[in-house]
């Protein structure tokens, strides 16, 4: 199953298909995660959780910029998401996410997967809403998030192994311990060039 939106490469479900729809009218796109899905690689050495699929398009070789205001509207568990999203295998992937805290409070969450998942939490939003970016800066790839989409702060630098399947980057919804998420995505933008400094806001 393919989806197309404007301005972006043809979308393909990296696992099972998932539900997502598209409003052309607004510009915005839904998924819906149903009970259950998730995407880590316990650092503990519990069992892996790739439930979750994203809707997402091979990412070119070179430099690139991908980013949307990610908001989950209505009543939130612990751990839902929505994300954007870095996947090449189950042990080679990357999120960055507008997550729900055990302490109930919305934040940002970063995790990056070489076998096992490095997770990091962010800044704790002030907002329903916070636009994410994911780019591929030479030979590493950065996560940034901002309040207005102008000013970006810099959230992490990594590197991907390389792997032997096509990297892929799009959009991610999870439900780890709630009964489903319906996170959205608008102001997508997508371009093929390259960051200046990480650290600036640009």
């Amino acid at each position: 199953m393919t989806i197309s939106l404007p301005g972006l490469p043809p979308l393909r479900w990296t696992g099972v298909d998932g539900a997502a729809s598209y409003d052309e009218r607004n510009g915005v796109l839904s998924l819906r995660a149903a009970a259950g899905t998730d995407w880590t690689n316990d650092a503990g050495g519990g069992p892996q959780q790739h439930a979750a699929t994203a809707l997402a398009f091979t990412a070119p070789a070179g430099d690139f910029v991908l980013s949307a205001r990610v908001r989950v509207p209505g009543e939130r568990t612990t751990f839902d998401a929505g994300a954007l999203a870095l996947w090449s295998d189950r042990d080679h992937w990357a999120k960055l996410c507008n997550e729900f805290s055990p302490h109930g409070e919305e934040m940002v969450v970063s995790v990056v997967t070489d076998g096992f998942s490095d997770d990091c939490n962010g800044p704790i939003l002030d907002a329903r809403a916070v636009y994410l970016r994911v780019a591929r800066v030479g030979q590493a790839f950065a996560f940034h998030s901002s309040r207005d989409g102008r000013f970006w702060d810099f959230v992490r630098v990594f590197r991907l192994p390389v792997s032997t399947e096509p990297l892929c980057v799009g959009f991610l919804a999870q439900a780890p311990l709630g009964d489903r998420s319906d996170p959205t995505f608008d102001s997508i933008r997508y371009e093929t060039r390259s960051l200046g400094s990480l650290r600036d806001g640009s």
